[in-house]
């Protein structure tokens, strides 16, 4: 599967941005989806996933109650709702993908994932 990440941008704190991650293929809806950050001079780390169900859904502490992940499988779309965005949001977000048989299994750890968009930019301004 390919995936296509897009909608990012510069925003001041306090302010929206949503992401979306298009992916080609007829078997989207068996892929469970994950979003990652990564700052400059940061490892990469985890955002949010979703099972491909899109019934259960697991945040970062650090994004958890500001963003929301979604799917709509009939676009082979994933969105990242971020809302109350802070400066410390501020990196490359990369969307991925795993097939998964169970649909309500989410991933957290970015090693499970076997595709990867390309990432979008996100900067929000103090």
């Amino acid at each position: 599967v390919q995936l296509q990440a897009s909608g990012g941008g510069l925003v001041q704190a306090g302010g929206s941005l949503r992401l979306s991650c298009a992916a080609s293929g007829r078997t989207f809806s068996r892929y469970a989806m994950g979003w990652f950050r990564q700052a400059p001079g940061k490892e990469r780390e985890f955002v949010a996933a979703i099972s491909w169900s899109g019934g259960s859904t697991y945040y970062a502490d650090s994004v958890k109650g500001r963003f929301t992940i979604s799917r709509d499988n009939a676009k082979n779309t994933v969105y990242l709702q971020m809302n109350s965005l802070k400066p410390e949001d501020t990196a490359v977000y990369y969307c991925a993908a795993v097939l998964k048989e169970g649909p309500t299994i989410v991933v957290v750890t970015s090693y499970r994932y076997d595709y990867w968009g390309q990432g979008t930019q996100v900067t929000v301004s103090s």
